[in-house]
């Protein structure tokens, strides 16, 4: 078969994996580079900034290199804003939905970023941009990270339904089209393994085989109780900083309505230690439960399925990681996010000691 044969029979198996039409599965695949990338010129940017709200916006600083997409923005008649010009395959209804999360946190005096303006979404050269008040912030104390961000989950997953931000939440979202409730953080994860396939060397095509393995039959949370999620509160100072109130949550691009065992799951994964082997850090575990369940105490069910959920997150790192680095052309080397399966084992043992004294 040649590889356009492959790679037609990769996009069959991808469609019928995902319940996608061929012509969807081939534009999954395809389109994953012009999706995902996305570096707008900060210039253009403040004079749409001026134009659009009448400030004086001065300077456009890029705060990350992963997410291209984020200013800073320096103003001369008042404080700074963060302007976050998403990728235009992100539908303006989506940034739309990030606003009305943000409404309800401030509604609920919940420490997050709080929305620059009331008209805060607008469209800029076919991107939407959310515009929200720059936190003054520094690091998460040494030794509290991890309680501080179990307690933010923890409020977080406890607030009251409410149907304005009842938007399927959880999954990572840096393919635009598939944001939603974890099981799309799965199917995003088979289309960026699946979008290299025929890429594959033989000497490495055994490991690639059991990673689709891994995903495809990975839990996805489905049918857990639901709350309020954040998507990706780990990570700090990205996600997490400390204003000068307090702590205060960032970055609300992945939230919305979905299983609250995901959050959770991703901050326990991450609580281990990282060298030179992963290992688990009761100390961090112990300090992650004390702090979430004083909001939030979890069901049997719960904690049965707390180690396979916890592989979510890292299966999707993994499998974004090994597109990103086979289309470099660099030997993949993260293994590590689901290596070895004896720390997410031990970590989710130690969760669940934790959650039952």
């Amino acid at each position: 078969m040649t590889k356009d044969g492959n790679f037609k029979k990769v996009v069959r198996r991808h469609a019928k994996e995902t319940g996608q039409r061929y012509t969807e599965a081939l534009t999954d695949l395809e389109g994953l580079n012009d999706r995902i990338h996305h570096e707008p010129d900060g210039d253009r940017l403040l004079v749409h900034l001026r134009d659009r709200y009448g400030i004086d916006a001065v300077a456009a600083t890029r705060l990350s290199v992963h997410k291209t997409y984020v200013f800073r923005i320096d103003r001369g008649d008042g404080a700074p804003w963060i302007a976050r010009a998403f990728p235009p395959a992100r539908p303006f209804s989506d940034v739309e939905g990030d606003a009305a999360v943000l409404r309800f946190l401030e509604q609920h005096d919940y420490p997050a970023e709080r929305l620059a303006v009331d008209d805060a979404v607008s469209d800029f050269d076919g991107s939407a941009v959310l515009v929200t008040e720059f936190v003054e912030h520094t690091a998460l104390p040494a030794g509290e990270g991890f309680a501080i961000m179990a307690d933010l989950l923890g409020r977080l997953h406890a607030l009251p339904f409410d149907e304005s931000v009842s938007r399927p939440g959880g999954a990572s979202g840096e393919d635009p089209s598939r944001m939603g409730t974890p099981r799309q953080d799965l199917l995003a994860g088979l289309a960026f393994l699946d979008a290299v396939d025929t890429k594959v060397g033989a000497a490495d095509r055994e490991r690639f085989e059991q990673l689709l393995e891994q995903v495809r039959s990975a839990d996805d949370a489905d049918g857990l109780p639901e709350g309020l999620l954040h998507g990706n509160l780990l990570h700090a100072p990205d996600h997490a900083v400390m204003g000068p109130n307090g702590p205060v949550a960032i970055n609300w691009k992945a939230s919305g309505r979905g299983p609250r065992l995901a959050d959770l799951a991703f901050l326990l994964w991450g609580t281990g230690n990282w060298a030179p082997s992963r290992s688990t850090n009761e100390e961090h575990v112990n300090a992650v439960v004390t702090a979430y369940r004083k909001h939030v105490e979890l069901t049997d069910e719960e904690l049965d399925r707390l180690e396979a959920v916890m592989y979510i997150r890292p299966l999707y790192l993994v499998c974004i990681g090994y597109r990103r680095d086979l289309m470099n052309g660099v030997p993949f080397d993260e293994w590590w996010f689901i290596e070895p399966p004896e720390y997410i084992a031990s970590t989710a043992a130690a969760a669940r000691a934790a959650f039952r004294r």
